[in-house]
Order: structure tokens, then C-alpha cells, then sequence
């Protein structure tokens, strides 16, 4: 069964474009309406009950945008947003487990978006109570690019839904082949499919130090560094953690810089 989609762009040309492109290459969406205005585009998706929505958004904030889906009563629907913005942006789209496209488009990152999308409207279908969810990551999002910063919660995907965590729960990640293992300070555990080199791009580096190519550390659970028969960081919990002979150095002048 294929998902119903609109399209929300101000420009006629890039929502034509979006659509021959979904079309040609995506035979799982159909595209159902579009809208070129915000008002435009509330009334689509509350007649046509869209499964997802490929929205538009400008810098820095793209407010009206996010105002758009505050103000939809019934959210049982995905986003994907598409930006031409780069950098700062994408970290905060990746913190909160989004999913986007970059404009101008590339036709893999579209369809792997579109696979994406896919597979998450299968666990929301099973429980749609993961809106909520979902919905709120959005809104941490639209606080990340208004602050231009770093966010405060880090959405994580799974196959039911998504989880919301705090930043400051997390004690430290540990690189698991090409996924990553987050530890928490009530000694519980999640592993996430991202790698360990996004995790260091999302997380604000005046808070989490990768200390070696498979640990990175929340420097708030840090106890003290030894360098007696090797070189360790040693969490609040008593857990040892190797530092790399490279990093060393880096690590001992941001110890002493606190």
C-alpha cells in the first residue's frame, strides 16, 4: 500500500520538481495534494489526511513552518523536511531523529528517506501513540535551530517508535560496529543504529570528550584520569575507560582548563 504525501513549498517549481522526482523513483509514495502557503497547507492536511508530509523549511528557524504543525489537531501523519541549509542544522535534525533532504536533491538520499519514512509508518501504525513522541522530537528540533545550538534531548529510533532522552543522563557511548551503545546514570543501556562519529557531531563538545576511537565520555561523570600502567578515565560510577595514546595530551589540557 503506498503512503499518501503532500507536498509544502512556496516555490511552484520545487514542489513540481519533489513530485516528479517521488513519482519516477518512489513508487511507495503517492502524492496526494500540495499547498504553497502555510494556510494552504493546513487545509490540505487536515481534508486529506496525508500519511506524511515533505515540508519546506527556511533558516534560521523556519518558525512559521513548525507553527504549521503545531496548529494541526489530528498529528498522525510523518515529516520529511527539505532544506537547502547545511552545518548546524543537520546536527540538530540528526539529534532528533528526523528525517530530512537536502536541496538540490540527490535521487539516493531522496529514496533513502523515502525507505526511512517507510519503515517508521509501519511501527507508528502498530502504535500510534508514538506521535506524541514524535512530535515533541520535532518541537526540540525548532528549539535547536532557533538557538543555533545544541539541543537538550537526543531522539533516538527504534523499531516501535522513537525515545526521547536527556543529554545529561547519558554517562558515556561506546562504538559497537557501526552502531553505538549510550550508558546512563541509572546503569541502564540503549543501543542506537547511528555511529559513534555522528554521536560526536550532535553532542555539544564542551560537555562530551571522545576520549578514544570507541568512547566518548560525559565530562559531568568524569572522577579523575590516571596514567599508571596505561592511560584511563574514571567515571563517577568506578568504570574504567581507556584513553587513547593519541588523545592524551588533548584530554590532559582540557582536565586542566576546567
Amino acid at each position: 500500500m503506498k503512503l499518501k504525501a503532500i507536498i509544502v513549498d512556496d516555490e511552484e517549481l520545487a514542489r513540481k520538481n519533489l513530485g516528479m522526482l517521488l513519482e519516477e523513483y518512489c513508487p511507495e509514495i503517492e502524492v496526494i495534494g500540495d499547498a504553497g502557503n502555510i494556510t494552504d497547507a493546513k487545509q490540505a492536511i487536515e481534508s486529506l489526511n496525508p500519511d506524511v508530509v515533505f515540508l519546506d523549511i527556511r533558516m534560521p528557524s523556519g518558525s512559521e513552518r513548525f507553527d504549521l504543525l503545531e496548529s494541526i489537531e489530528n498529528r498522525n501523519f510523518l515529516v520529511v523536511f527539505v532544506t537547502a541549509f547545511k552545518d548546524y542544522a543537520l546536527r540538530a535534525f540528526q539529534a532528533n531523529a528526523v528525517h530530512y533532504v537536502l536541496k538540490p536533491i540527490d535521487i539516493e538520499d531522496l529514496k533513502d528517506a523515502v525507505e526511512r519514512i517507510t519503515q517508521s509508518n509501519l511501527a507508528f501504525s502498530e502504535n500510534p501513540g508514538n506521535f506524541e513522541t514524535y512530535f515533541e522530537s520535532i518541537k526540540n528540533l525548532s528549539n535547536s535551530l532557533e538557538s543555533e545550538g545544541y539541543g537538550n534531548k537526543v531522539a533516538i529510533s527504534h523499531t516501535k517508535g522513537i525515545k526521547l532522552i536527556h543529554i545529561d543522563d547519558i554517562m558515556y557511548l561506546e562504538a559497537s560496529g557501526n552502531c553505538t551503545v549510550l550508558y546512563f546514570n541509572d546503569g541502564t543501556r540503549y543501543l542506537d543504529t547511528r555511529t559513534l562519529k555522528i554521536y560526536e557531531g550532535i553532542l555539544n563538545p564542551n560537555i562530551f570528550y571522545r576520549i578514544h576511537k570507541s568512547h566518548i565520555i560525559n565530562m559531568d561523570y568524569l572522577k579523575e584520569y590516571l596514567n599508571e600502567d596505561g592511560h584511563f578515565a574514571v567515571l563517577k560510577n568506578g568504570k574504567l575507560l581507556p584513553v587513547a595514546r593519541n588523545r592524551v595530551s588533548a584530554f590532559v589540557k582540557t582536565l586542566k582548563a576546567l
